[in-house]
């Protein structure tokens, strides 16, 4: 808990304290008054975002990500990055959050292989065999990339076999050169072109199954903000 309240960024949900009750540990954080992120995919009562709020919100996201991995006083593993743990303030900024799942490691040494944390669709291929990394947590990140450009959970179990697992469903789409298929409809093609191109490709990228060819948060950064083009 001392580790999570040294925590500054100004794209993390800030802890404000915590307090014990019947035995549990109950963390007290800033209130965000717009909620979170999936309220604005997933629920009709909430306006679709434009595609302008939607990359702002994913750079906020990369740029606290690459404070956890970088520039912490521990290198912080999130392990549960989506859509949901996303909040949002007043000014739509985005914020990570619900850091329930989250480990603390000094910088340098290996992290053992625990069991395997966080949510499907969202977990690298690696996680049962190799543990957790910061590269499991980009894997997760470019998930979260893809969820939020596309607006569909990286696993849903409700829609057609082709279309169910959403990374190997844009890769399809990548390959047979309709990438833009796969933006979600609710965008009314109302989107910068080159910026979804580049953000799926990255998505696609944070996401391969072999972990060395994944970029770093702090790279992802670099590509995201366009200061690097994508390999």
């Amino acid at each position: 808990v001392v580790t999570m309240g040294s925590l500054k960024h100004r794209n993390l949900v800030p802890l404000l304290g915590y307090c014990r009750r019947k035995g549990e540990l109950l963390l007290v954080s800033e209130y965000m008054s717009n909620g979170s992120l999936d309220r604005y995919l997933f629920h009709r009562e909430k306006p679709p975002l434009s595609w302008s709020k939607r990359l702002a919100i994913l750079k906020d996201i990369a740029s606290a990500l690459n404070y956890l991995h970088t520039g912490a006083s521990q290198v912080v593993l999130h392990r549960d990055i989506k859509a949901s743990n996303v909040m949002l303030d007043s000014d739509f900024n985005g914020r990570l959050g619900d850091f329930g799942m989250a480990r603390f490691e000094d910088y340098g040494d290996s992290v053992p292989v625990t069991a395997a944390v966080g949510t499907m669709g969202y977990m690298a291929p690696e996680l049962t065999t190799m543990g957790t990394s910061t590269r499991t947590d980009v894997y997760g990140f470019g998930a979260f990339m893809l969820e939020v450009t596309c607006g569909r959970r990286p696993l849903d179990p409700k829609i057609p076999d082709e279309k169910r697992h959403l990374i190997k469903w844009v890769c399809d789409c990548w390959r047979s050169d309709s990438l833009f298929d796969a933006i979600d409809t609710k965008l009314g093609g109302e989107y910068s072109e080159e910026e979804v191109e580049m953000v799926l490709k990255l998505g696609l990228l944070c996401t391969n199954v072999v972990a060395e060819s994944r970029p770093s948060m702090e790279q992802v950064v670099q590509y995201i903000n366009k200061n690097l083009p994508l390999p």
